[in-house]
């Protein structure tokens, strides 16, 4: 009965326009607007796709338009500057008014609910020190105990990111902020581009389960390859990714639409297709296999460090990487704790939401097991997931990192909006796309500047953080230092909520605490 009358109001419409332009010929002009729309309607109830437009031609569109701006009217609309996901607008105002270094001072006190469960804090002292008169570039050196060429690494870095997923605008611009401002610009796993090298900036070289820039003909890892991709003089440490926190276990995923020739050449593969790296390294399939991988990354290397990147999954491979470490005698340089929260790679969202343990639990655990084999003081960590601000930074620290990256946060310095377009290819910045007309828009002059503006202003706030906690180096910020509201009642200590392990307990299973007893037992350097 509906489509019956839809199909009797077209028809007449119709009917009316073609008498009324014989009987007054300027009535052919009303049907250039309705034309269409009698088109579109018969269109709309042909077609067998949308239940809703066949049912309701026209008229059911407006339900698709809606669906599709929806992201963009609550952001701009309807979104508190407190409420927005994955990032609220008071942290991505603070990243665009520190890169382009305008005010950043807020009035009127905090909009956060301080009485809220998972408020979190620092306490200052009393004795504070003139933030001034502190390091205003504290640095932490990579590999100075068993590299030829150590590294002297900024506290905060750029995360991987490859190019594929972001525009060569974008790379450049990172690059260039890096170079500008002394940091390091992880290449993300799609190997290194002419846009990583012609800036000037510091590489840490990542190589994925794709092994792009070091691949062998069959998919596999080239020791000729590796070698040649790292003789250059930017690329100053190399990190073996495991996971990362966007979708752990799972491998990473370029979109056909973004696999230009270009990228394909990269990465040596089949250009126009979408490129999906396997979920598990085809080098190792043991721990003392990746340990003696990333030992032969060091040597051909010439002595650069190396370390490997994990979101943290099942706690007892973790220990049997470290058991590993204590059977071969093979260390990495440094590790990568991510997130599982998830960042700027597309993922399914089962992986972004569901799979991965979090940041602070991760990194937690992390620092607590390489404490229990007395590794820790030979290694440094590295963390990433969400450290936006100077108090981010100091948190991260304060569970035991030695330096952060941030991928999100030197995006938004590049101008991103979170459109939340990433896996389209239409991202309207042009930061993350491969459109040729949107990455146009981005200009790598000014916004190279704006990172490494952004980072310069968040390392200041750090440092005063510092200061305003009398603390005189990073290396003396400890868990004692934030707290965290667990209920309205109740106010928990990080030392509290991550209780730290007695160095080398797990060393011998008579020390091992019982809550590890289980994992400690089924953790093995033989297999995963």
């Amino acid at each position: 009965m509906r489509n019956d009358f839809v199909i009797f109001s077209l028809v007449s419409v119709a009917i009316v326009v073609a008498v009324g332009f014989f009987l007054w010929p300027p009535m052919w002009w009303s049907f250039i607007v309705l034309g269409p729309i009698i088109l579109l309607g018969f269109y709309d109830m042909t077609q067998t796709h949308h239940a809703i437009m066949r049912n309701f031609p026209i008229l059911g569109r407006g339900r698709y338009v809606m669906e599709e701006l929806r992201p963009k009217l609550y952001q701009y609309f309807i979104e508190s500057d407190t409420n927005g996901a994955p990032i609220s607008r008071i942290f991505r105002s603070v990243v665009y008014q520190r890169a382009k270094k305008v005010l950043d001072t807020t009035p009127f006190g905090t909009q956060l609910d301080v009485y809220e469960e998972g408020y979190e804090w620092m306490n200052h002292s009393i004795g504070a020190l003139d933030a001034h008169a502190l390091d205003q570039d504290p640095r932490v050196i990579v590999g100075e105990n068993s590299c030829e060429q150590p590294y002297s690494a900024s506290l905060f870095n750029v995360s991987a990111m490859s190019f594929g997923s972001l525009s060569k605008n974008a790379i450049m611009a990172l690059n260039g902020g890096a170079q500008i401002g002394g940091f390091a610009h992880n290449t993300g796993e799609g190997g290194i581009s002419s846009y990583h090298k012609d800036p000037g900036g510091d590489l840490i070289y990542q190589v994925g389960t794709g092994y792009f820039g070091c691949r062998a003909e069959d998919g596999n890892f080239s020791p000729e390859r590796f070698k040649e991709t790292v003789s250059i003089p930017n690329v100053k440490m190399i990190e073996l990714k495991l996971s990362q926190g966007a979708k752990p276990g799972h491998g990473g995923i370029l979109p056909a639409k973004k696999n230009t020739p270009e990228i394909a050449e990269i990465r040596g593969v089949e250009p126009g297709v979408d490129v999906n790296s396997p979920p598990y390294h085809k080098a190792f399939n043991t721990p003392i296999g990746l340990l003696e991988l990333l030992k032969q990354m060091r040597d051909l290397s010439g002595g650069r460090p190396v370390g490997f990147k994990l979101c943290i999954g099942r706690r007892s491979e973790f220990l049997g990487i470290c058991k590993a470490m204590i059977e071969t005698g093979i260390k990495p340089d440094f590790i990568t704790v991510d997130g599982g929260e998830g960042g700027t790679g597309a993922a399914p969202l089962e992986f972004s939401n569901s799979v991965g343990m979090p940041f602070r639990e991760g990194l937690a655990f992390a620092i607590d097991t390489l404490e229990g084999f007395d590794l820790k003081k030979d290694i440094k960590v590295f963390s990433s997931g969400k450290i936006i601000t100077g108090f981010h930074l100091f948190r991260a620290l304060a569970i035991g990192a030695d330096a952060t990256y941030s991928a999100r946060a030197m995006m938004l310095a590049l101008g991103c909006i979170q459109a939340l377009e990433c896996n389209k290819n239409n991202c309207p910045t042009g930061v993350a796309t491969q459109n040729p007309e949107l990455v146009a828009g981005l200009s790598v002059t000014d916004k190279r500047v704006r990172v490494a503006n952004y980072h310069q202003e968040t390392m200041e706030s750090f440092v005063e953080l510092m200061a305003a906690a009398g603390l005189h180096k990073s290396s003396e910020i400890n868990r004692s230092h934030i707290f965290r509201r667990v209920s309205l009642n109740e106010i928990r200590r990080y030392d509290q909520l991550f209780p730290r392990l007695d160095p080398g307990c797990l060393l011998k299973e008579e020390t091992v605490p019982e809550n590890w007893s289980s994992m400690w037992e089924e953790a093995s350097a033989a297999r995963f």
